[in-house]
């Protein structure tokens, strides 16, 4: 036997040597059977006999299946010869069915593939580009034949490369990628030339090459190296924008760049605005800048010049009894006449008069009966507060931050009802820092760079991990069972009934499905007369850059697919890679997927279940010293959990800084005459009190939104209490203050002193109140939920603080005076103190400080001039910052400090190389079952250059300014290249018992011998409607295998939605975004999206038979949070609008009609807002939903600093501008400082401790700048503003003045006249004592001449 095997091999080899290359000739012919050499292959190896002879004449069935297999042989029957048989020619046509399948979109790539195959089995000139190799002995039905296993395979450069860049383009829909990459190895795409794509063709290891192919291209006249006789094939091949000869049209733009219309580039985004050379916004407030300082110096100097005028008119005596203040206003000293009162100045007096006496009035009443108020005041309170029981608390971030009629909203509940919501992400990012890699040098691939965390132990251990985690189980109660991962994970290819191996789980492991025994295999393999192992490492390279294939190259002979069946994308895999070294990655990356429920499914909460067990054994292993991984993770439900979680753990801190609060106005509240009346003068009681009602009013509003069904949030909870407690202890300090500043008059009930005091402070109170209220209830129409509820609870809680101040607080002042009025202490209300309070009314330390000091120092003449300037350069500056503050919110500020989110986040941006998917999602109306609605969607041959997913290929070609990374799959094109005849996927049964029925491509041919369409002669499959009706089920329903890889399960089966009639109501397209680390880009890759989306619906809509109101929109899971951004600056000047319109208003109505007053008040408060903007750019503080609560919240704020001031002045009867300005400074803005700004500040400083980031930048911070902003403004700048501008002297009320003093001297001439009289009388009547007797009727009347001059003077 030895020597027959040295016999036929010596034979064959002489065989071989004598084998002569000339034309007309074959080298092997017929099928000699399997390749000896070859196990475990995809198909079979079915390889050719040895047989050099002349080529045969091919006639009958056989000719015609020449034709049908490689047209391009044809020369007619009687005149076509060729060296294959009908047998080779069955084989030919199954292995080119397997390319077809992803080549067919192409015709001219799909023609020249086969065209490279034919000529190699089958043209007659075969042994002019064939040079057997190798044979070996095959036994094939009984009959031993030296049978061909390798050959070589001569081509010219010219047709190699032509044909190459004829299929180089070729797009597989479902996945967005090239069908090359497929065809490559581990060269991929980017990788891949024509000689590594002919390697990968004739290399037997890749399962699908029966033999081995050495592939040769020879530049054209280069002969170096060929054997005598080889001739290289230089045929024609068809470039991907021609005709093929059997009538096939040009390829798509998609699948080939020579047949893109000139289409140009997107228009990039706006410039920034420019003038001069410079940032035009800065030209323009500086131009501003300077207009109004120029103004305001020019202002000064035509003051200062009237006044020298009128100065040398005095001297001259032109006019007299004239004085002039510092502000060049002239003051007349002279009577007022009554015609000289004009109605604005009478309806001012008249309106303060008629608030003051009703609140006089209603403030007496109340003192008088505090328990019977403060009962009522209780049970109105505990009636509203009921409503809690019911308190709907909203935490989903959809509901709070999209409005539900917004676009973004309609679009997300859209695609949620027909295609279910986005599948939940579980994900871990590893690394393995400090882990060094190594050089490892493949047989295959040549050295290869592995980074430290490419490593079998790390892969192992992730392996583990892995494991760990799909095994998780626990009891539920929904389910009422123990319930595991396929309970709710997503599961593409096995939807209705997964196990654990079906649920989708991306990893590296799975490039060895999971397999310890995957990752350890090992062998020993040959390749160019080298012998090396290969292992793990080779496989991995081969999987990583060929992800889509069924077996590697290697002898491990390994599929790339995942255990669940289908494939992992390399960026799914590993992260933090350069350009396509995928070894060289410094992550891994580790994704559950599990499907998203409506949370009124009872799965939902399972879901949530398995991802608490998976957040718990993350966690723990994180704690594991003896884990080799560095990582960060996140759950679905990571992002509220740790949102709620921050808020609870952050509420000891608001509390705290309410307790600051309370503390300080208790303290502060306290007049503190004497130490031995500290407990008696203190105001502990009275400070509580205030808190209460600012609780009680808060709680009152949440109450009664409750009953009404109306829903709260956490942000309610934290910012509301805040607000109104600085809108209250304002309002209780001016109270409180004034009451202490005030002395009783003589005869005066407590209980009227209280009336009175309280007639001279509320309307001041009512004016804020109702102008924050106002403001808020405006605010109400915006169309955030947030912004909206917070408004409405806002607006609802500061009218309940003041209703229960002017009820149940002026109750407890009441009580509270009487208390102090016996030398009570408070606490300890049955122990009394001996000392007696002081006569004098004690202005405390700040009233004597600001009227003494600040006040004369503020409104000096140079420090006037100097604070109008620093401001107007204040004002125009922060116009500037305004309009480059940074508008968005990153999600990761809404994480607390220390939170795994955070690391999840930097990994995330650092290390994932591909964003979110996009879906282009249509809505019904659209034909897609014919021709032109087709054509109108496809990217293949035959449809429109500018169809819907041609036009997102558009885009992706500039992803920098589309965000568009990678094109969208498309349904229809799959379905149209898997009816293609020339594939086997559409097959219909045509034996048994389903006959006429779907045959899929693992079924035998024996039982299916008919495709669902006849060959189309131009190469354009478009199936009829009954067609398409009838196949589109079976083709959603068709799991993807080797044979047929363009199944719909999976890929496509949730991504059309048909009604009950078959009309299809619903399809989605998936493309991919750039990677996306910030709000700002978030936001322009939406705005992005949507203009394409538009752009195709417009074209779509000319479809002939499309409905009018068809739609195409995209939908991402973040654009309910980020479309906000694309009106959000329209938003926020429509609300903050809205709230500046009421405070103008109801201060001029409040001030009777008092338009300059009304606009100064408006101007402060604009600055204070545009200040704030303008911080907040420096400060890093985004422009947001949040922001612009606060910012609401800002005006009302404001409203307390400005509005008091602006009504002491209007009402006050100084002689000049500058005194009234000074007496308001001292006076109110004494209250104003100690109510307003020291309540805020202390509080607000305690937030800086919170864990929250968002309440450190959006209430620490922001709230800060609101508060000493409207501060400086309030007290130094409206004063200032004030004595320049201001309103005059109210004529109405100098003019009642001047009555009451007119009465008060002839009151006081007729004592004197009296006097004289009773002198003369006594004198002669010698009565020394009866002057005494009349000592009490000498101080009553000038006493209530004084009382009525001080009460006008108080206005």
């Amino acid at each position: 036997m030895v020597h027959v095997a040295v016999l036929i091999t010596l034979l064959a080899s002489l065989m071989l040597s004598e084998a002569q290359h000339q034309p007309g000739y074959c080298a092997f012919y017929e099928e000699c059977g399997l390749n000896p050499s070859l196990e475990g292959t995809l198909i079979s190896p079915i390889v050719p006999c040895l047989n050099y002879g002349p080529a045969r004449p091919v006639s009958g069935q056989h000719y015609s299946r020449l034709k049908q297999v490689c047209p391009m042989l044809d020369r007619g029957e009687g005149n076509t010869y060729a060296c294959c048989s009908k047998n080779q020619l069955s084989s030919l046509e199954k292995s080119l069915t397997l390319s077809k399948a992803v080549l067919i979109r192409c015709p001219s790539c799909a023609d020249n593939f086969a065209h490279l195959h034919c000529i190699n089995t089958c043209s007659p000139n075969q042994t002019l580009s064939v040079n057997i190799t190798k044979v070996m002995n095959v036994t094939y039905l009984n009959r031993t034949n030296e049978a061909v296993v390798a050959y070589q395979a001569y081509l010219s450069t010219t047709f190699a490369d032509a044909a190459f860049q004829s299929c180089k383009n070729v797009r597989i829909p479902a996945t967005g990628g090239f069908a090359i990459s497929t065809m490559c190895g581990r060269y991929g795409a980017k990788l891949c030339t024509p000689q590594r794509w002919y390697d990968f063709q004739g290399d037997s290891s890749n399962g699908l090459a029966p033999l081995d192919i050495d592939f040769r291209l020879i530049k054209d006249g280069d002969t170096a190296g060929l054997p005598k006789g080889v001739v290289p094939y230089n045929g024609r091949a068809l470039g991907c924008n021609e005709t093929t000869p059997s009538g096939g049209q040009i390829c798509s733009c998609q699948d080939c760049e020579y047949s893109c219309p000139s289409v140009p580039p997107p228009p990039l985004p706006p410039t920034p605005f420019r003038l001069l050379g410079t940032d035009g916004f800065l030209v323009i407030s500086i131009i501003l800048l300077c207009l109004l300082t120029l103004s305001f110096l020019l202002y000064l100097f035509v003051s200062s010049w009237v006044k020298s005028k009128k100065a040398k008119d005095e001297e001259r005596g032109k006019r007299i009894g004239k004085s002039k203040d510092q502000n060049s206003n002239n003051v007349m000293q002279r009577v007022i006449q009554p015609s000289e009162v004009t109605c604005a100045d009478r309806t001012s007096l008249a309106a303060q008069a008629f608030l003051s006496s009703q609140f006089q009035n209603w403030g007496t009443v109340i003192a008088t009966f505090p328990f019977t108020v403060l009962l009522i005041s209780a049970v109105v309170v505990a009636v509203l507060s009921a409503g809690l029981k019911s308190i709907e608390l909203t935490t989903d971030p959809v509901e709070l931050w999209s409005a539900p009629q917004s676009r973004a909203r309609q679009e997300k509940d859209f695609h949620d009802i027909h295609f279910t919501p986005f599948f939940r992400t579980n994900q871990l990012i590893l690394t393995a820092p400090g882990r060094k890699g190594h050089i490892y040098e493949s047989l295959l691939f040549g050295p290869q760079n592995f980074s430290g965390i490419i490593s079998k132990d790390l892969i192992i251990e992730l392996l583990e991990l892995q494991n760990k985690i799909q095994k998780i189980e626990f009891w539920s109660e929904d389910l009422n069972r123990t319930a595991s991962l396929k309970d709710v994970c997503y599961a593409p290819l096995n939807p209705s009934n997964p196990s654990l191996t079906d649920c989708a789980v991306n990893s590296l492991p799975q490039y060895f499905q999971n397999s310890l025994d995957n990752i350890n295999a090992k062998v020993n393999m040959t390749e160019l007369g080298e012998t090396k192992e290969v292992d793990w490492r080779d496989h991995l390279i081969y999987c990583l850059n060929s992800p889509l294939s069924f077996k590697d190259i290697t002898d491990l002979g390994l599929s790339c697919m995942a255990d669940y069946g289908a494939p992992v994308f390399t960026f799914l895999a590993v992260g933090g890679y350069n350009n396509d070294d995928y070894t060289s990655a410094e992550a891994l990356i580790l994704t559950f997927s599990l499907n998203n429920y409506v949370r009124s499914n009872l799965k939902f909460k399972v879901a949530l279940q398995w991802e608490t067990e998976f957040l718990k054994i993350v966690q723990d292993y994180q704690k594991n010293p003896s884990a080799n991984f560095t990582f960060a993770y996140m759950a679905e439900r990571s992002l509220e959990d740790e949102i709620n979680r921050t808020t609870a753990e952050d509420i000891p801190i608001f509390m705290i800084s309410y307790a600051v609060i309370f503390v300080y106005i208790a303290v502060a509240l306290g007049e503190y005459s004497s130490w031995k009346r500290i407990l008696v003068d203190s105001k502990f009681l009275v400070g509580l009190g205030g808190i209460l009602v600012v609780g009680c009013s808060v709680l009152s509003s949440m109450g009664f939104y409750s009953w009404i069904g109306f829903p709260s949030s956490l942000v309610i909870l934290q910012v509301v209490p805040f607000l109104v407690l600085a809108v209250g202890a304002d309002n209780i300090f001016i109270f409180v203050l004034e009451y202490q500043r005030d002395e009783r008059k003589l005869g005066e009930t407590r209980e009227e002193q209280i009336g009175r005091v309280l007639g001279h402070v509320a309307p001041s109170m009512l004016l804020c109140s109702l102008s924050e209220s106002v403001c808020f209830f405006l605010g109400a129409l915006s169309t955030m939920p947030a912004v909206k509820s917070f408004a409405l609870y806002a607006a609802l809680a500061v009218l309940m603080d003041f209703v229960l101040q002017m009820t149940a607080f002026v109750a407890l002042l009441s009580l509270d005076a009487r208390r102090q009025d016996r030398n009570r202490c408070e606490l300890l209300c049955c122990v009394s103190v001996s000392t007696q309070r002081p006569n004098k009314p004690n202005e405390g330390f700040l009233l004597p400080f600001m009227r003494k000091y600040y006040a004369p120092v503020l409104l000096n003449f140079y420090t006037r001039i100097i604070v109008m300037l620093v401001f107007i350069f204040m004002f125009c500056a922060s116009i500037f910052l305004m309009l480059n503050v940074k508008v968005g919110l990153d999600q990761e500020l809404a994480m607390p400090q220390g939170s795994y989110m955070l690391d999840y986040f930097k990994y995330l941006y650092k290390y994932f190389e591909v964003g979110v998917p996009v879906y282009f999602v249509t809505k019904r109306g659209f034909n897609f079952t014919n021709v032109e609605g087709m054509n109108a969607v496809c990217s293949s041959v035959g449809c429109d250059q500018f169809s819907m997913t041609q036009k997102i290929q558009y885009a992706t070609n500039h992803p920098e300014l589309s965000y568009l990374a990678i094109p969208a799959n498309s349904w229809v094109d799959d379905f149209i290249d898997w009816l293609n005849p020339g594939s086997k996927c559409c097959r219909i049964y045509t034996l048994g018992p389903n006959a006429g029925d779907f045959c899929p491509a693992n079924i035998s041919a024996f039982l299916c011998g008919r495709k669902c369409m006849a060959t189309f002669p131009n190469g354009v499959i478009r199936p009829t409607t009954e067609q398409f009706n009838r196949f589109l089920p079976d083709f959603l329903g068709n799991r993807p295998d080797l044979q047929c890889s363009k199944g719909g399960l999976g890929a496509y089966d949730t991504a059309v939605v048909r009604d009950d009639s078959g009309e299809i109501i619903a399809t989605r397209f998936m493309a991919y975004h750039i990677p996306l680390t910030n709000s700002q880009e978030f936001t322009a890759a939406l705005q992005k999206s949507r203009v394409l989306a538009d752009d195709i619906t417009m074209d779509m809509r000319k479809v002939p038979g499309t409905s009018p109101d068809f739609e195409v929109f995209p939908y991402t899971v973040t654009n309910v949070f980020y479309e906000q951004y694309l009106t959000i600056v329209q938003e926020g000047l429509f609300n903050i609008s809205l709230c500046l319109l009421p405070t103008f208003v109801v201060c001029c109505l409040l001030l009777g009609l008092d338009l300059r007053s009304g606009l100064l008040n408006l101007l402060t408060i604009i600055m204070i807002v545009v200040d704030t903007v303008g911080v907040m750019t420096l400060w890093s503080i985004d422009y947001n939903a949040v922001s612009l609560i606060n910012l609401v919240t800002a005006v009302g704020i404001s409203v307390e600093f400005v509005s008091h001031m602006t009504r002491s002045f209007a009402l006050s009867t100084k002689l000049t501008h500058v005194e009234r300005a000074m007496e308001a400074t001292a006076n109110m803005g004494s209250a104003v400082f100690a109510g307003v700004a020291m309540t805020n500040l202390p509080g607000i400083l305690v937030l800086a401790f919170a864990k929250a980031q968002l309440i450190q930048i959006f209430f620490f911070r922001l709230n800060l700048v609101i508060t000493l902003l409207g501060m400086v403004h309030g007290l130094i700048f409206l004063p200032v503003l004030l004595s320049y501008f201001g309103p005059g002297v109210n004529k109405a009320v100098i003019l009642q003045l001047q009555q009451a003093n007119r009465n008060l001297e002839m009151t006081s001439k007729m004592k004197e006249m009296y006097d004289n009289v009773n002198y003369e009388h006594n004198e002669i009547k010698q009565e020394p004592h009866s002057e005494n007797k009349n000592a009490p009727a000498d101080d009553g009347t000038p006493s209530q001449s004084i009382e009525k001059e001080e009460r006008i003077g108080r206005f």
